[in-house]
């Protein structure tokens, strides 16, 4: 099955970091509000997700949530989690520290998109 979410190791090693100062993290994935389309990052619990979010996996520990209108665009796609400079306008723990996550996609091929439709 392939994954529909991965992380960098430069995410990784940011993510650990993070977790060292706040605890427990989660990810959402932004659809368009205050910086545009971004991965921001909170402790978790601190966002709300609803019945429509859709859990796209783990990394490093962290569950990574997508709404569910916005998964229905990206659904054929694997999405990389990824650290890139600069300070971002959201509310995510990074943007302190003058770095943001960043996503990065690639379309499935028709064999991975097979796998994943038998999975439901």
């Amino acid at each position: 099955m392939p994954d529909r979410i991965l992380a960098t190791e430069a995410a990784i090693e940011l993510i650990e970091k993070l977790k060292l100062q706040h605890g427990n993290l989660m990810f959402h994935q932004s659809g368009g509000c205050c910086d545009g389309s971004q991965p921001m990052c909170f402790t978790e619990g601190e966002f709300k997700t609803g019945q429509s979010d859709v859990c796209l996996g783990e990394i490093a520990g962290c569950k990574f949530y997508m709404a569910g209108d916005q998964f229905e665009y990206w659904k054929h796609t694997q999405l990389t989690l990824d650290v890139i400079p600069g300070r971002g306008s959201s509310f995510s723990l990074e943007i302190p520290l003058g770095v943001r996550f960043h996503i990065r996609s690639r379309i499935f091929s028709d064999e991975e998109l097979a796998r994943l439709s038998e999975s439901g």
